[in-house]
């Protein structure tokens, strides 16, 4: 009997190693067929090289125009009042110092028209930043925020805020994109590609909130009277 046990035993162990055996078999070829190369390795990336040898790899090479100032065409700009693009060589006009401005030599609006520049517009030249003070150690502001009064003043001067030109203002590459640029803008003026409507009364229009349409702020606002808070004795907000 008990030798029996032992034949049985040995016979389904046996059957069940040869069922792995062939499963495993037939799981081996099934995944060599089923795994099929569909996404190289050179297009993964931008550069379309092989990720694992990059040591020969060169990126696209910049290539800012060359054309000479006062020669060269000018660059749409990306959106209404954008900054414009520098469309012309800048080969020893970087970096801008604080005694050397070479933009300022053509783009000046007394002389840009003749020389074919972009004049600098008056936004350029208004100061907007209030002039607070400090008297015998005590701070005093030069506007009342509570009341959001604002400190502009227009000068013939350049002002420091906007001395440094290639802030906003930089040389354009002219190379391949490696992804194309699909934008398009929607300018809200008929000339706004090629100029900025940052000028006039647009520069101050709806700072002076305190009296206004609804929206604004009022005097009884300022004055706090009406807050279920209660008023401090002698102060508004």
């Amino acid at each position: 009997m008990k030798t029996m046990i032992k034949i049985s035993v040995g016979l389904v162990a046996a059957t069940l190693l040869m069922t792995g055996c062939v499963g495993d078999t037939n799981a081996k070829s099934s995944s060599k067929t089923e795994v099929v190369q569909t996404v190289s390795e050179e297009s993964l990336g931008l550069r379309k090289t092989d990720l694992y040898s990059e040591d020969a790899t060169v990126s696209t090479k910049t290539e800012y125009r060359t054309a000479q100032a006062t020669t060269s065409s000018r660059i749409q700009r990306a959106f209404q009042d954008a900054p414009p693009m520098v469309p012309h060589d800048t080969t020893g006009m970087l970096p801008i110092k604080i005694g050397d401005n070479q933009c300022t030599g053509c783009h000046m609006p007394e002389i840009a028209t003749a020389m074919g520049a972009t004049p600098i517009p008056v936004s350029h030249f208004t100061d907007f930043r209030p002039k607070h003070k400090m008297v015998n150690g005590v701070f005093t502001k030069a506007v009342d925020n509570l009341k959001n009064e604002v400190a502009i003043k227009e000068n013939k001067q350049l002002q420091g805020a906007r001395y440094n030109c290639s802030q906003c203002h930089a040389p354009q590459s002219q190379g391949n994109l490696l992804v194309e640029n699909t934008f398009e803008p929607v300018y809200t003026s008929a000339d706004g590609a090629e100029k900025s409507s940052w000028n006039g009364t647009k520069l101050t229009e709806s700072l002076d909130t305190v009296i206004g349409g609804p929206s604004y702020v009022t005097e009884e606002d300022l004055d706090n009277s009406e807050s279920k808070a209660g008023v401090l004795e002698g102060a508004a907000h």
